[in-house]
């Protein structure tokens, strides 16, 4: 499957279609907290690092928040809300500076984690489409 990053300008919001639900249920829980993690531990040794928390509780509890967020945005359990609220995603991220290179590492840490998943590819390919555009709303900046 070719991972294709989408161009796009900070400060856009395309509509953005959610994962299958398919995705949870090939997955799992468990499925989608390992792949969640498989990518954090990528971008833990990216040039973006210093986005995510530098302690290894802090990066635990990143790992945990993000890995909520995507089983209930796949039709899971509504774990992101019960303990966080309702996501509000870009204004989560607000704080950060998120440009598109930042983007762009984000996208290609998840493209390297799922192409070397056993997951068939018509549900790589709705997880992808939703992060493509999902990374779209999270960029703020132009500045490096």
């Amino acid at each position: 499957m070719d991972f294709n990053i989408t161009p796009a300008q900070v400060g856009t919001r395309p509509p953005v279609e959610k994962p299958s639900p398919a995705v949870l249920e090939y997955l799992g829980e468990d499925g989608m907290r390992k792949l969640v993690s498989d990518h954090y531990d990528l971008l833990r040794q990216s040039n973006i690092k210093g986005l995510f928390p530098p302690t290894d509780k802090g990066f635990a509890m990143a790992k945990e928040h993000s890995a909520d967020f995507f089983i209930q945005i796949c039709g899971g359990p509504q774990h992101f809300n019960q303990k966080r609220g309702r996501p509000m995603m870009a204004a989560r991220h607000a704080p950060f500076k998120i440009n598109p290179e930042a983007r762009r590492v984000w996208l290609e840490s998840y493209a390297m984690v799922l192409a070397q998943h056993d997951m068939p590819e018509e549900l790589k390919k709705s997880f992808w489409n939703y992060i493509d555009i999902f990374s779209i709303w999270m960029m703020n900046t132009n500045e490096a």
